[in-house]
This record gives C-alpha cells, structure tokens and sequence, in this order.
C-alpha cells in the first residue's frame, strides 16, 4: 500500500483543494518526472491533449518528452471547482522550444483522486499561443513559483 499524500479526499474545504492544488503545482515546477510520477496512482489514466495513456512508466516518459521539448517552463494552477474526491483546476504555462520561440499554453485539468490522496485520473485539455518573450509573465527563478506571486486571476489570465 502506497503512504498516503494529504489532503486526503473527501476534500471538505476550499483550503484542502486548494492545497492540493498548490502541491501538484510545485511538483511540476519541478520538472522531475519521477518525482511527478509518485502523486499518481501506479495504474493512473491521463488524457493529455490527443494523447491516452495509463501507469507510472508512461507518466515518467511521457514528462520526460515534454520538458525535453518545453524549455524553461514555469506553471501556475488555480483551484476551479471541488467535490468529493474530483478537482477541477486551470492553469497556464509558459516556455519556449529549443529555436527560442516562447509559448503560453492555457488548459483546464480535471482529477479523481484514490483514498490515499493518489491521481487516478487526470484528463487535460490545452491550448498553446504563441507570445514575444516580453509578453511573458512568469519570470520566477526555475522552481517552485513564489508565494506573493500573482495568481492567475489576478494576472487577468
């Protein structure tokens, strides 16, 4: 049995959905696909834009293509909506291919989580545009995306 990964569902508060949120982000900021991985239950689904795919192995290479791809990529997630064992988040990124060309991709992401606090499902839909680097809005230092940073409301995104 897998160590559980609070908060744990049912989500009761708007502050645990939130927190779990924020935990699924700092762990992508982290681009570590193995690290990313062990949020997800060993036999997770995912459909990520037009690809399906399922379990801990797919997961490590499926991040592994894409940060290889989407560089310097820095991420911010919003809590949506919550019930039961289900969020609903939005987010955007931005990074830039290895010509230079710099991308925000918005997208909405919906999750069921297992009684341990694991994805067992996770279904993005995402949406890439192309923008000038000055256009860019999340200038952190690679990592985990700082407290008082604007979140994605109030950057009006």
């Amino acid at each position: 049995m897998e160590a559980p990964r609070p908060p744990l569902p049912p989500f009761a508060t708007q502050e645990d959905a939130a927190l779990k949120v924020r935990m699924a982000e700092d762990g992508w900021n982290t681009r570590d696909p193995a690290r990313v991985a062990l949020a997800y239950t060993p036999d997770s689904k995912w459909r990520n834009r037009a690809e399906i795919f399922s379990g801990r192995e797919a997961i490590v290479a499926f991040l592994t293509r894409k940060w290889a791809r989407e560089l310097d990529y820095r991420l911010t997630k919003e809590l949506w909506a919550f019930h039961g064992n289900r969020i609903a988040v939005r987010f955007a990124y931005e990074f830039h291919d290895d010509s230079g060309n710099w991308f925000r991709a918005y997208g909405n992401e919906n999750w069921e989580f297992d009684e341990n606090g694991l994805m067992r499902w996770r279904v993005a839909s995402i949406n890439d545009a192309p923008i000038a680097e000055a256009e860019r809005k999340f200038h952190w230092p690679l990592g985990r995306r700082p407290d008082d940073h604007p979140s994605l409301s109030e950057m009006g995104l």
